[in-house]
């Protein structure tokens, strides 16, 4: 094939608008499940922050079409960094490795799963970071094991997106990767 495929403009535009929908919805849903369950821990805010950073970083990539999944590797780990600092310079009583840290996995599987849908043709750009996005998500998998945390329901979220983010993309890039190899070793 001498010309690429192209995702259409108007199938890219709709995924974005009911990806967006679907964030609004789920952050005020958060906010409401925070005020019925723990009004005074402000926690819906740290994921909604989350959800906005992910919008941000998914325009600026659109718009600037460049590899934006490498900084989002290194935001998160640093973010991870420094909300473990703060809570053990809090007196660590466990809300970075219970909370912050699956939500912060969270959201880097969910940046590079619309990464990946909008423009699955680089997939190549992705493919390193995204398998080490998966492989950072298992992290809560040893906190579990070492009994560092008390509450898992947040870790097995986190991981449970994170492989099926994987999956996705995967079958979302399985056809180019198939493509790339025949042309790349001529098989």
């Amino acid at each position: 094939m001498l010309y690429p495929k192209k995702l259409s403009s108007k199938k890219s535009n709709l995924l974005l608008k009911i990806l967006l929908g679907i964030s609004i919805l789920l952050a005020i849903i958060l906010v409401i499940i925070n005020r019925l369950t723990t009004p005074g821990i402000h926690w819906s805010a740290l994921a909604n922050a989350g959800i906005i950073y992910t919008w941000i970083t998914v325009i600026y990539s659109i718009n600037k079409r460049i590899n934006i999944a490498g900084h989002v590797t290194v935001q998160a780990i640093a973010i991870s960094i420094l909300t473990t600092y703060v809570d053990y310079s809090l007196g660590f009583k466990g809300w970075s490795l219970e909370i912050s840290i699956p939500i912060i996995i969270v959201i880097a599987n969910v940046t590079m799963l619309i990464l990946t849908i909008v423009s699955h043709r680089k997939y190549v750009r992705y493919a390193i970071y995204q398998l080490f996005i998966c492989i950072y998500s298992l992290i809560p998998l040893y906190f579990m094991k070492e009994n560092l945390i008390n509450n898992y329901v947040l870790s097995y979220i986190a991981m449970g997106i994170s492989i099926l983010n994987f999956i996705l993309t995967i079958i979302l890039s399985a056809r180019d990767v198939k493509d790339a190899i025949i042309r790349k070793f001529h098989i």
